[in-house]
């Protein structure tokens, strides 16, 4: 029997996910929690039907992101699975390599340092993203859509108000000092991935000309982070640039002088036959992306981190804020 192309790509989705979902230890993806309408994005017909798997890393901002993709697709008319809220970057990016997700938004500082293994990062950001889009596609059949240069989910280290002026602290240089005239004050909150990334702790140190005291680095959940800066229990807390918190709790971000983080700029990436077959998918992205920007997704962040909100109700509120979707006909 010949099967169509959206038929193969469930099945093809379907047999994957059996193959490998024990190992990892996830689900084969439940039905997107919250319903939507068309809106500014239209029932696409070569979407109809065919069986999208969305995944998302497990923190706010990917967990927000992965929502607005289930329901850009949905609205496309796709028959959208959310695999969302994958514990661990490296999880993630497997779970897509190995066809258990379609689709999942990316940073390209993650995919360039982390998963093709680069140590030093490419300054310009469209540079880097060339780079990225070509290694990920030679070496992993990975391509890369919807790219959005005005996102910059980049690492950084803020500080509360009161050790900024204590301290006299406003860029990353600022910390080697502050280590040799002030150890007691020298203390660190990290999250467990950044304390052993290449683009995290141990690359900081070296670029900085700084050693931390081990027993003055605190590895917490990275949501604790942002209280534990803002209430002094550490005085340098481990930040993402796009973070709601950092307006919320008044810290301030230090100034990268030296450049070391990569550009973390925002796209989606997508197993490279799947894309090829369906390229309507990052038509129907595209739409969301260009929505985006740092300040939009403080904002977005916030609303779920600063203010509460469940991150589905939060990212379909903003789709329809947006015109991108509306509320389902009663």
């Amino acid at each position: 029997m010949r099967l169509s192309r959206r038929g193969a790509l469930k099945l093809m989705t379907a047999a994957a996910a059996g193959t490998v979902l024990s190992g990892c230890g996830l689900s084969s993806g439940s039905s997107v929690p919250l319903r939507v309408s068309p809106g500014s994005i239209q029932p696409v017909p070569e979407l109809e039907g065919v069986t999208i798997t969305v995944g998302s890393k497990d923190f706010t901002e990917q967990i927000l992101l992965g929502y607005l993709a289930q329901f850009a697709l949905a609205a496309a008319g796709a028959e959208v699975r959310d695999l969302s809220n994958i514990i661990g970057s490296s999880s993630a990016r497997n779970a897509l390599a190995n066809g258990q997700i379609d689709v999942l938004w990316e940073y390209t500082g993650s995919s360039w340092i982390s998963y093709n293994g680069n140590t030093d990062p490419i300054p310009d950001p469209k540079a880097q993203y060339e780079a990225v889009r070509e290694q990920d596609l030679q070496r992993h059949g990975i391509a890369w859509t919807a790219i959005n240069f005005n996102v910059d989910n980049t690492y950084a280290f803020a500080v509360n108000q009161q050790n900024e002026e204590q301290l006299g602290v406003s860029k990353l240089s600022d910390i080697r000092r502050v280590i040799a005239e002030r150890p007691e004050l020298a203390t660190f909150c990290v999250d467990s991935e950044f304390a052993s990334r290449n683009d995290g702790m141990p690359g900081v140190e070296q670029t900085y000309g700084f050693k931390a005291d081990p027993a003055k680095v605190k590895t917490l959940s990275s949501g604790s982070i942002y209280q534990a800066t803002a209430n002094g229990t550490c005085t340098f807390g481990e930040v993402f640039t796009t973070d709601g918190r950092i307006e919320a709790l008044n810290l301030t971000v230090l100034e990268d002088d030296k450049l070391f983080f990569p550009r973390y700029n925002l796209g989606v990436t997508v197993r490279a036959e799947t894309l090829e077959r369906y390229p309507q998918i990052g038509d129907v992205l595209q739409q969301v992306s260009s929505r985006l920007d740092n300040a939009e997704l403080m904002k977005l962040n916030a609303r779920v981190d600063v203010y509460g909100e469940d991150p589905a109700d939060a990212a379909r509120a903003w789709m329809v804020e947006q015109g991108l979707v509306r509320m389902p006909e009663s």
